[in-house]
């Protein structure tokens, strides 16, 4: 891949050179990815407050769809006009949806805001990406991916904590209202970091069908939350669930490069990749801590510590990768061995004789799978990529992930419920879906050629 930023010596992301724009980077993540955290934790109390109950689940969902949305539309706006123009429309947008739902008189506004809260969230994460293949060298991609990983585990290990003080002593609202606080800071410092090293304008030509390609985007949001909603009824959910699987089997198509559903050789793997890893990790989390509370009788909390502990092993292998002492294809097929690993050991606890000690175990392993598979996957996309194509590669790999994730996590609860209720049922889903991973792990590392998705297919 030819890129912008010339090849050199790799040095810590936060030297005087790089340190304003890396500061400002993962402070963004952190606070996007503290903030969906949080809002999870508060949501039960927004509900009963705003008696908006019934639109529980649309409060999720809307910024599922949005984001989605988002993504395609950031990834070929940062192409062709550069990552900064779309970072700061979508740390506005962000900004704007925190204040619509922390000030939301009703819960349908509520709504509106985790709305227009995802789209800020899907511009400005693909835009990211773009912007580190813009100012890094190849060389330091690893590590900045890295930090991005460890800035999703950390608030996934604090927020829900933080979140509840903050609802139960300050009132629900500063969950969205405070984070604003912050937000602009560090798109301020990340915008000082970038000046004069960011290019201003794009590399990429204007290109047609972007309408299209959105239009598509909505479709296949609304196929995944047909396929979210019909998964948890049951058989009076089947109807809802058939559309999904139908729309989605029309839509998705559109987004993905050529060759991406049959895993061709090179980029069009990555978004399967990725979806299938992320997907058999998110499955797992969703029904580990029931199963310990249903099978071992673990409180809430208890049952809870186990995503901590997976998210430490997120961590550890996030910094073991970018370190550079792991090689991609060891970090991509090991890593999603290591997540099959890890939940088909988590399942030994549901026999009495087994100590709980072995599912914490487990779970730490898992963690350290998706840690070194997941930043991977993205540092080989921006490497693969044809300058111009970063932002709509990123954001093929971001749709994917997301449609993966919750078929992954709608067919693993259909099984569950199906079985009676046995974890076991939904929780090899997950093993199996890892185990696809790693075997197409080779597809994706070992490229027939390089350039576009569309080219690289075989």
């Amino acid at each position: 891949m030819t890129t912008t930023v010339e090849a050199e010596a790799p040095v810590s992301v936060v030297s005087p050179r790089y340190r304003a724009i890396s500061i400002g980077l993962i402070a963004l993540v952190t606070l996007q990815a503290f903030e969906a955290m949080a809002v999870t934790t508060a949501m039960p109390v927004v509900v009963r407050e705003l008696d908006g109950l019934y639109l529980y689940n649309l409060a999720f969902s809307a910024s599922l769809a949005a984001g989605m949305i988002a993504t395609v539309l950031g990834g070929r706006w940062s192409d062709v006009r550069g990552p900064m123009q779309p970072i700061a429309v979508g740390v506005a947008t962000f900004v704007a949806g925190l204040l619509m739902a922390g000030l939301a008189p009703t819960m349908e506004v509520l709504v509106i805001g985790r709305f227009v809260q995802g789209f800020g969230t899907g511009l400005t994460q693909v835009a990211l990406s773009v912007l580190v293949a813009r100012v890094y060298p190849a060389a330091m991609h690893p590590r900045v991916f890295a930090l991005f990983s460890a800035a999703w585990v950390v608030p996934s290990m604090v927020g829900p904590a933080i979140a509840g003080f903050v609802a139960e002593h300050a009132g629900w609202r500063w969950i969205f209202l405070a984070v604003i606080a912050v937000v602009v800071p560090a798109a301020l410092l990340l915008w000082r970091g970038a000046a004069g090293r960011a290019p201003a304008d794009g590399i990429a030509p204007p290109a047609p069908g972007l309408g299209g390609k959105l239009m598509w985007a909505a479709l296949t949001a609304v196929s995944a939350a047909l396929i979210q909603y019909g998964s948890a009824l049951g058989l009076a959910g089947l109807p809802l669930l058939v559309a999904g699987v139908v729309l989605l089997a029309v839509a998705l198509p559109r987004l993905l490069p050529a060759g991406a559903l049959r895993a061709a050789r090179g980029l069009p793997t990555a978004p399967l990749l990725r979806g299938l890893a992320f997907g058999s990790y998110t499955a797992a989390e969703v029904l580990i801590p029931l199963m310990l509370k249903d099978a071992r009788g673990l409180s809430a909390a208890g049952a809870g510590v186990v995503l901590t502990v997976g998210a430490l092993g997120w961590s550890l292998g996030s910094w073991v990768k970018g370190r550079g002492t792991m090689g991609d294809m060891a970090a991509i097929r090991g890593g999603a061995a290591m997540i099959a690993a890890g939940v088909a050991l988590v399942m030994l606890v549901l026999v009495d004789a087994v100590p709980l000690a072995v599912a914490y175990a487990a779970m730490a392993v898992a963690g350290f799978g998706i840690g070194t598979l997941h930043p991977t996957v993205s540092v080989l996309v921006l490497r693969m990529s044809k300058e111009g194509e970063e932002g709509r590669n990123s954001a093929a790999v971001g749709v994917g992930e997301s449609v993966f994730t919750v078929v992954a996590v709608a067919v693993s609860g259909a099984l569950f419920t199906a079985a009676g209720q046995h974890h076991a049922a939904g929780l090899a889903v997950a093993v199996a879906l890892a185990v696809a991973g790693a075997v197409l792990a080779p597809r994706f590392v070992h490229s027939s050629a390089p350039g576009t998705m569309e080219r690289t297919a075989s």
